[in-house]
């Protein structure tokens, strides 16, 4: 098994970083309005959950497997998108963290060279520059924007937005008993939302790092970022992107860290050779205040 301190900052660098953000010239914030509806039930019951996979990290706490049981409950299909991000925020003029606190992470792939080489980085994890800017609506910063990835998750979202999103749409962030129940879609102690196999008959199942982290993605998957919500096959509760694209925030503390929050399945940018944890049973967490270009959330209603 990986051995590895918890929670791990190579999966979501945390805002409390010391290194200071890239400052950038400003730019005008973009977004159109969307919709809450697209919720699944789910009729609960009891499950297996946590792993002692050999491919797992023994520091994260994914084990041991127990019983755990649930009761029915609603989730979202899909991931929030940036359009129904964008309804919330002219509704309320909700204010994100990384707004208030002005920057977040944005992946040095993503960004120009010449900004690339004079960025600040976290020690533990240099892929990642702290921008200036960067926001929900510009998630690489000033001068990008949201046009054309409206069907997108959206990013840069603390866990304090989170919450605050699933209050106004009269929801909650999931538990993360309820969260891997959803992904693992009815099957019993499969690694994946679709079964063991990651690429079954060589066909992607979700959007992760396919190459050498963190030089080149080849994105064999069809996606060197985030992908549309709707990407790839639903899992057996009809529920998408459970694994890879973004991390999603569930409403648990983190048991090691009370002050941490957890996240759940991986993103785009995890990768075997560092970070396998699109597992359905891996987990991380990081403080409530951070964002970065990777990370999203999902909502569910008790039925």
């Amino acid at each position: 098994m990986h051995d590895s301190p918890s929670p791990a900052p190579c999966c979501m660098p945390s805002s409390g970083s010391p290194a200071e953000p890239v400052r950038l010239a400003p730019a005008a914030p973009s977004g159109s309005g969307g919709s809450s509806e697209g919720m699944v039930l789910l009729p609960g019951g009891e499950f297996l959950m946590g792993t002692e996979d050999a491919e797992g990290f023994p520091g994260d706490g994914e084990g041991p497997v127990r019983a755990v049981r649930i009761d029915a409950f609603r989730i979202d299909a899909y991931a929030v998108t940036n359009d129904r991000f964008a309804e919330f925020v002219s509704d309320t003029g909700h204010v994100t963290d990384a707004e208030r606190l002005g920057w977040s992470y944005v992946f040095a792939g993503f960004l120009p060279g010449a900004l690339r080489r004079g960025a600040p980085r976290p020690e533990h994890a240099p892929w990642w520059c702290g921008v200036e800017g960067a926001a929900w609506n510009r998630p690489e910063g000033p001068g990008s924007t949201v046009a054309g990835r409206g069907d997108h998750p959206v990013v840069h979202v603390s866990w304090h937005d989170a919450a605050a999103y699933a209050a106004w749409a009269g929801k909650r962030l999931p538990t993360e008993a309820e969260w891997e129940y959803a992904a693992r879609g009815g099957l019993e102690q499969k690694r994946y939302p679709w079964g063991d196999e990651l690429d079954p008959g060589g066909v992607p199942r979700c959007n992760i790092w396919r190459g050498t982290f963190p030089t080149k993605n080849t994105a064999a998957d069809g996606y060197r970022g985030t992908a549309p919500v709707d990407a790839f096959e639903p899992n057996g509760f009809g529920l998408y992107n459970m694994s890879g694209n973004v991390w999603e925030w569930c409403a648990d503390r983190w048991s090691a860290e009370p002050t941490s929050r957890v996240i759940r399945g991986g993103s785009h940018m995890c990768h075997a050779s560092y970070c396998n944890r699109y597992r359905v049973a891996a987990r991380s967490a990081n403080t409530p205040d951070s964002s970065s270009g990777h990370a999203g959330f999902r909502c569910v209603r008790s039925s």
